[in-house]
């Protein structure tokens, strides 16, 4: 049996925009009509069906709990706001895993990235998973739905000092951040704004230690002259909440913000340095489409620039355990102890610095090249494929495949077991280089017949299976 590959360029759209192709992802591509087909319908989650996520919301019961029962349950000891935050990086965990909505998945895990807002907090916990619900629901949306969904979300609320900001002292910590990094970035803005910014969003806040029931509290807002970045009101009525609305929807559409959307969404897909008519080009579109983002992606992906960087980004280490995961074709089972595969993921992740919603900083995960290609790092991955390629850990709450499972029949020639490999893990062919890699990690000879009592189908296929994993192919999407 030989498994069919998607053109390159095929590949190259579906990989960066997915976390891993598999065999079956390839077969879902070639239904749906080919790459282009397929990122179209994928812009419609909704046309999707995705029945392996409907079941996971049971497996963390908590994450459904409120913001007051999710705090009371931590001061009595009953169970740690960093406990429900470990399984909310779980349930998105896996979603990545197994969602057939992969640009859905990708797209959602972008903006939480920009908006980010660490779960781990004393208090933004609370209403974290909430955050990220709202942001899932306008992954493809437009950036303005986002901004105003995100900026006056109680979870922002409480992380950027919006709480407890009040008329008599305005605090100025999310003003400043939704400048700087939220829209039109730094250096596009003074210190005035900054102010004027921040004395806006006052009334927004959140009864914290309490109820943790977010309000709008009209004796917190500052009222008087506001003057940011081209949009003045005279802040005269004491509910500021449209006031709020408008100058949200002034940043969105403000040209400097779709240029940084624009550079963010090329350095993420396209490559580390976009040239700068690319970038005018995304932000053109951004603006005539009223902010919407799927004009944008549609764009991003039919410019030269992208065909052209195939192979140009790394995985971080986040897409690399998923796409482990998705490659090894594991099953995970609801977990019943803590050292099943569901949750021993977090771990797994966590070893190799980018666990889900861990970036301690309001910037977010970096998303070029250099950040994720460190040798440590590299190192820690190769680790993990190493370990789930021998079956080694996790080893409850997983099914692994038989070792003679991977060859495509058995007597196989090796370097015809070795291109098999290739295709499932990389979707491409095994080159001269990753055959020659792998007779040395195995002490094979490219012609040299595998049976099934051959030690390749034994002890020695973790050392195979690893070589594959390792190649720079696989460190790429």
């Amino acid at each position: 049996m030989t498994i069919p590959l998607l053109g390159t360029q095929a590949r190259h759209l579906v990989s960066r925009f997915s976390y891993g192709v598999t065999p079956r992802l390839a077969t879902e591509v070639r239904g749906a009509g080919g790459a282009s087909a397929w990122f179209e319908r994928q812009l419609t989650p909704s046309a999707v069906d995705d029945p392996g996520v409907a079941g996971l919301a049971t497996w963390f019961p908590s994450l459904d709990s409120s913001a007051a029962t999710l705090w009371r349950r931590q001061v009595e000891g009953i169970e740690g706001g960093w406990e429900v935050m470990a399984d909310y990086a779980r349930w998105v965990l896996l979603r990545r895993m197994r969602s057939r909505r992969q640009v859905h998945e990708v797209m959602t895990e972008f903006w939480e990235n920009h908006f980010n807002v660490p779960a781990n907090g004393d208090a933004a916990f609370t209403h974290r998973k909430s955050y990220g619900d709202a942001i899932r629901a306008h992954a493809l949306d437009s950036f303005e739905a986002l901004l105003q969904a995100t900026i006056t979300h109680p979870a922002m609320l409480i992380y950027l000092d919006n709480a407890v900001s009040t008329a008599s002292h305005p605090n100025e910590n999310l003003g400043r951040e939704l400048l700087e990094l939220h829209t039109v970035g730094r250096g596009n803005h003074d210190e005035d704004d900054v102010k004027s910014s921040a004395r806006i969003l006052t009334g927004w806040t959140v009864d914290m230690w309490r109820s943790w029931a977010p309000s709008y509290d009209a004796a917190r807002h500052w009222r008087g002259p506001v003057q940011v970045l081209g949009f003045g009101d005279p802040n005269a009525d004491a509910d500021g909440r449209d006031l709020t609305r408008r100058y949200l929807s002034h940043l969105a559409h403000h040209p400097q913000t779709a240029r940084r959307i624009a550079r963010k969404l090329a350095v993420k897909f396209v490559q580390d340095d976009p040239p700068e008519a690319l970038v005018e080009e995304l932000a053109d579109v951004y603006l005539r489409a009223g902010t919407r983002i799927r004009p944008v992606l549609r764009a991003l992906v039919a410019s030269p620039v992208f065909a052209a960087c195939v192979g140009a980004k790394v995985r971080d280490p986040g897409e690399d355990l998923v796409a482990t995961y998705r490659a090894l074709g594991v099953r995970v089972a609801e977990p019943t102890t803590e050292q099943d595969a569901a949750n021993s993921m977090l771990w797994q992740v966590s070893s190799l610095g980018s666990a889900p919603f861990s970036w301690p900083r309001p910037d977010g995960q970096p998303a070029d090249n250099q950040a994720w290609s460190s040798p440590s790092r590299v190192l820690a991955s190769m680790q993990i494929h190493y370990t789930m390629s021998g079956t080694w850990w996790p080893t409850t709450g997983i099914t692994y495949r038989r070792p003679t499972s991977w060859a495509p029949e058995l007597p196989v020639r090796f370097d015809r077991l070795v291109d098999h490999l290739a295709r499932v893990f990389l979707h491409r062919r095994a080159s001269d280089a990753l055959l020659a890699a792998c007779c040395d990690a195995v002490g094979c000879r490219p012609g040299e017949r595998i049976t099934r009592d051959h030690p390749v189908m034994g002890w020695r296929n973790p050392r195979l299976l690893t070589c594959v994993l390792d190649s720079p192919d696989f460190f790429s999407r």
